[in-house]
């Protein structure tokens, strides 16, 4: 028997083993973009209105990724926006290290974003993030021992971090020391935001972060 009659046998298991590699993987990818958020909400007809934000507002049904983005610089970005979410809920005294009750909150007042309006909560997230991201604000400038302030625009990336920190400093704010649950706070603001209401705390912020870089161009 020569050489070449031996190898063909091992030669095929390695392609069967890539095809049964690829198979699952395609199996896997079909799994996920059929998969919903928190088992309820659709993922993948997220509209998009702020091109300069698109790439920084990523979707996905995958709730809890378990910090593996934490090692990587900028990682944040990959993760959906609904955890980015969750994480900054979880920057208070009182949620502190406790994701599960952050997901609950959040999970509750997606429940009562759909029951307002009557859209995908996810699809609201995403219009209330791109409304109340700031497009400018002030640094401080030293000229010979003076402090001036100048107006400069604000990176995409930062922006939609200054939105989610707004959306959760309101629901923080309206929920302390209130009768008011933070699920139901957090529903208000994201409600507020989306229809760019300018009693909503976060748009408030952001129209006050843009009127003082005006004052200072």
């Amino acid at each position: 028997m020569s050489e070449s009659e031996t190898d063909a046998p091992e030669d095929a298991d390695v392609v069967d083993e890539e095809v049964d590699a690829e198979e699952a993987d395609e199996t896997e990818q079909s799994a996920v973009e059929g998969a919903q958020l928190f088992g309820v909400w659709e993922v993948s007809e997220i509209e998009y209105d702020d091109p300069s934000t698109k790439r920084y507002l990523n979707v996905t049904p995958i709730a809890h990724t378990m910090g593996r983005h934490a090692s990587k610089q900028f990682e944040k970005s990959e993760i959906s926006i609904v955890e980015r979410l969750i994480n900054r809920l979880m920057q208070t005294e009182e949620n502190t290290g406790k994701k599960q009750r952050a997901t609950n909150i959040v999970r509750e007042a997606f429940e009562e974003v759909h029951s307002r309006t009557e859209e995908n909560p996810v699809q609201v997230l995403v219009t209330a993030v791109e409304n109340a991201a700031p497009r400018e604000e002030t640094v401080r400038l030293k000229y010979g021992g003076i402090s001036v302030p100048k107006a400069v625009d604000v990176a995409p990336q930062r922006r939609v971090d200054e939105a989610l920190k707004f959306l959760a400093e309101g629901t923080k704010n309206a929920s302390y020391k209130s009768t008011t649950s933070a699920a139901e706070a957090l529903a208000q603001q994201l409600t507020g935001a989306a229809d760019y209401d300018v009693g909503t705390y976060a748009i408030n912020q952001k129209e006050e972060r843009e009127r003082v870089a005006a004052a200072a161009r």
